[in-house]
């Protein structure tokens, strides 16, 4: 039997407020850009820095904690898999975008904001307590295994 996974880990900061809408059956959507930053030194020694900028996309439950916690700048730990839509512009060319399809949402600014799951991990009822409502326990930079 062949296996695969198909799963992504983010911890970043937001440059943006989300974008939220809702469908018509009522399901609220919210679309995040997310900034992860990668430091190093080059061979004479001089600091050099990329920001990779990530679409992340939740719906759902978890789309309206971020409507309502998330803002820009808010540092958060995102989880879940990597899609990539094919679609055509007007001249019909094949176009492709890819993101981040959102599973688990945690805010690891200091102010106590919390985390939401979909349900697929975890509790999905607020605990006060950890500000986690993905059923994880609340994380911080020294807990990241990586």
């Amino acid at each position: 039997m062949s296996k695969s996974l198909n799963k992504i880990m983010i911890i970043g900061n937001l440059g943006a407020d989300p974008e939220v809408r809702t469908t018509g059956g009522g399901t609220k959507v919210a679309n995040l850009r997310v900034a992860t930053n990668e430091r190093w030194n080059d061979r004479d020694g001089n600091p050099q820095e990329h920001t990779e900028w990530h679409r992340v996309v939740f719906y759902g439950p978890v789309a309206e904690v971020a409507e309502k916690y998330a803002t820009k700048g808010s540092r958060i730990y995102v989880e879940g898999s990597i899609r990539t839509e094919k679609w055509q512009d007007r001249d019909g060319n094949d176009r492709y975008t890819t993101e981040v399809r959102g599973r688990n949402l945690i805010l690891l600014d200091s102010r106590g904001d919390g985390g939401y799951s979909d349900g697929g991990g975890g509790g999905g009822g607020r605990r006060d307590d950890s500000q986690d409502y993905s059923g994880d326990a609340h994380l911080s930079d020294d807990d990241i295994p990586f």
